[in-house]
């Protein structure tokens, strides 16, 4: 690159610069399921944290739980939990399977086997954000009107949860619609 007269590089070095101080947080992330994904270290009881308001969990207040294992025929048990403002618990049961192709990606039902033949009744389930030890993990879709946040615990820090939100953030859900379902440490 030619210099001429100062007047070309003064422009390029202050926008070098500025690209430096470009916080990280402006850069998108893709809206993508994991490429990585261990269904063996997946499967056992998750506690939700939070979640975008559904229809399916309007009575859910607290103590949230889905519990997932593996069934003979390769598909997923899926046990949905919650205790309800009248303080009775509520459950779900469902099945998952996987997305050839996709490892982060299952399909759900929780209708009956008999309307499982049905292609609205599956609904996408994407593991977007994954912990490596499997400690927790953010649940979304390509509509991105579905997102929760998954802990093998009952409580997650505030820093660990506002890391999760900023990157669900940057993959355009609508987290400014989180509704928090336990602690916060």
């Amino acid at each position: 690159m030619k210099d001429i007269g100062g007047t070309f590089m003064l422009p390029m070095m202050f926008l070098t610069k500025l690209v430096a101080v470009v916080p990280e947080a402006s850069i998108t992330l893709p809206n993508r399921p994991v490429p990585a994904f261990d269904l063996n270290r997946y499967v056992g009881k998750w506690h939700e944290i939070a979640h975008l308001p559904t229809f399916f969990q309007r009575q859910c207040v607290d103590t949230i739980s889905a519990t997932y294992s593996k069934n003979p025929d390769g598909t997923i048990y899926v046990h949905n939990a919650c205790r309800t403002d009248s303080g009775t618990m509520d459950d779900a049961e469902g099945v998952a399977r996987r997305v050839e192709g996709e490892p982060g990606a299952l399909k759900v039902r929780f209708v009956p086997e008999w309307l499982a033949w049905m292609p609205w009744v599956w609904a996408d389930y994407w593991v977007v954000d994954l912990d490596r030890d499997y400690q927790w993990a953010v649940i979304g879709g390509p509509s991105r009107r579905y997102l929760w946040i998954l802990s093998r615990t009952a409580t997650m820090s505030r820093l660990r949860f506002n890391e999760l939100v900023e990157r669900a953030r940057q993959r355009g859900y609508p987290v400014d619609k989180l509704i928090v379902a336990a602690p916060l440490l």
